[in-house]
């Protein structure tokens, strides 16, 4: 796959995708989410692929945020659309059925923040910077960040990131929750590397499972999300997979998964 914003590399598993704009700071402009959208989409039908690391060229952004000159010149209806079109690409990565891991490094703001939050997991570079700037602007988060952020850090946490605009570092995003790790810049790819290799280590069909009984079921009442639980889990005793990890257990073997 060639594009003109981003950089896709698919090795072993595991595929790279990295915002490349690095003389805009990674800057999320029409081109870059409509290419992030065909890309996932893309990825989504691969079968070859099981796991997702997201991030950004050079070493000073993740993604800074929105393309301003783009955002400085829309009406009410085509700002409206601009929201609902990032809407759906975050929503495509946050239901991919693979894991995707955001390395964050360097600035993760408005945009990007939404895009890191979209992600399954999230491991930042120390000298990362995450934040909701918008009402600087005179707007507010587009890209679902006011709904995922209070769900990710409580609403309390995500109402003052919210309102004052401040971007945090990666060492208080940690405390909060907003983010897994936080490791020296010159480790972050291979801190992603080493997750994404404990995760493919596991059940494909399981793990697709996994983030669909969370994914859906914050969105239920307790009860219902326990339902959904119960029937991936009965799906998952259908697979061959789940007959070749409790084999490989009671032979004292390592497992086989063939995601089937």
């Amino acid at each position: 796959m060639a594009y003109e914003t981003l950089l896709f590399e698919k090795r072993q598993g595991l595929a790279y995708v990295t915002v490349n704009r690095p003389d805009k700071l990674n800057a999320l402009n029409r081109r870059v989410m409509e290419e992030l959208l065909n890309c996932f989409q893309a990825i989504q039908k691969d079968e070859e692929i099981r796991i997702v690391i997201l991030t950004g060229a050079g070493e000073k952004a993740f993604v800074a945020g929105a393309d301003i000159n783009e955002l400085a010149v829309q009406s009410p209806v085509e700002g409206k659309e601009t929201s609902q079109r990032g809407q759906r690409v975050l929503d495509l990565i946050e239901n991919l059925g693979k894991p995707v891991i955001a390395a964050i490094n360097g600035y993760a703001l408005g945009g990007g923040c939404e895009i890191a939050m979209a992600c399954t997991l999230r491991i930042a570079a120390e000298n990362a910077r995450l934040g909701q700037p918008e009402v600087k602007l005179g707007i507010i988060p587009g890209y679902a960040g006011t709904q995922r952020l209070a769900r990710l850090v409580g609403k309390g946490r995500g109402l003052e990131m919210i309102l004052t605009g401040d971007p945090i570092s990666a060492q208080e995003a940690y405390r909060i929750g907003l983010v897994n790790q936080v490791v020296p810049q010159a480790e972050l790819l291979a801190a992603a590397e080493k997750l994404a290799q404990k995760i493919m280590a596991n059940a494909p069909l399981a793990i697709r499972f996994a983030l669909e009984a969370v994914n859906h079921g914050l969105e239920m009442s307790e009860a219902e999300g326990q339902f959904l639980e119960a029937t991936l889990f009965g799906l998952c005793c259908t697979t061959a997979d789940m007959k070749e990890g409790t084999r490989a257990f009671l032979e004292k073997r390592p497992a086989k998964f063939v995601g089937k």
